[in-house]
């Protein structure tokens, strides 16, 4: 029998991309790649930069389709990072305050007020 067939059979999924609203595209690409260093794949005009991060998309948008709310958002973006103590360092000279820490993880935001984590974590 096939897999599809058989009860409680669900597809593999992974994360395409993630989609952040942001205010400006250009200051939004120099946190997200000139600090930490995703690489730039596509530009959409003056509307969306697209933005490699590891095997998903960081997808840095103008407007966001559907509804929500006006700005940023409650939400975490945790990137895979190594070596905290040097992202602290680098952090620091950049003028960007860690929020928040954990042994594991550290907290910062965007120039758009999103919650971005550093972690070393692993599973």
């Amino acid at each position: 029998m096939p897999a599809e067939a058989q009860a409680g059979y669900h597809p593999r999924v992974r994360i395409h991309h993630i989609a952040l609203r942001v205010r400006d595209l250009e200051v939004a690409r120099e946190f997200y790649c000139g600090l930490l260093g995703l690489e730039e794949m596509k530009r959409d005009g003056s509307r969306s930069v697209w933005l490699r991060a590891g095997d998903a998309i960081l997808m840095l948008e103008r407007t966001l389709r559907g509804r929500g709310p006006d700005a940023g958002s409650g939400h975490v973006l945790a990137l895979a990072a190594e070596d905290l103590a040097r992202w602290e360092e680098k952090l620091a000279d950049a003028g960007i305050p860690i929020e928040d820490r954990s042994g594991e993880t550290l907290f910062v935001r965007d120039p758009d007020g999103h919650r971005v984590a550093l972690s070393v974590y692993t599973f």
